[in-house]
């Protein structure tokens, strides 16, 4: 399968005109974790699922786990959330949500296991790191930062 890049911005400033097959790919402006779902929901449906191949309805919600907790991250401690794009490759779906903080989180390094005790921290980074794979994280030239995972989607028989 052709990878094909859809980016949803947050910001107007950062909507690049995106091509794929000749086709223009319209950027969305998301600025919630609701939105965000709604965007790599519609990524699955349109382009991932194909005649041979579904996405199982829990593998989906797997993948809308972790969107709702990359992007809440990026409301609630980076500076707001910037832009969120979702490719589709063989395996699923890889994510990146960009941000305007420097700041790498520590937990995002971590086991994956869930805490003894709520003190603060919340469960997202150990739901992340358990349903993703080949999580990345890069400061922007320009500031901030853009966390990349990969899900992967399990098929309907």
């Amino acid at each position: 399968m052709d990878r094909i890049d859809t980016t949803a911005f947050a910001s107007p400033d950062h909507m690049p005109d995106r091509r794929a097959g000749g086709t223009s790919m319209t950027a969305v402006p998301i600025t919630t974790a609701a939105m965000a779902r709604a965007h790599v929901r519609a990524v699955v449906l349109e382009q991932w699922n194909t005649p041979s191949r579904r996405a199982t309805e829990t593998a989906v919600i797997d993948l809308l786990l972790v969107v709702s907790e990359l992007a809440a991250n990026a409301v609630r401690h980076g500076g707001g959330l910037v832009g969120v794009e979702a490719t589709p490759t063989r395996e699923g779906v890889r994510l990146a949500v960009h941000d305007n903080s420097d700041v790498v989180p520590a937990a995002a390094f971590g086991s994956g296991g869930l805490p003894p005790v709520h003190h603060g921290n919340g469960f997202g980074w150990p739901l992340i790191i358990r349903l993703a794979r080949d999580i990345a994280i890069e400061r922007r030239p320009g500031g901030g930062k853009t966390i990349s995972v990969l899900v992967p989607l399990q098929t309907a028989p």
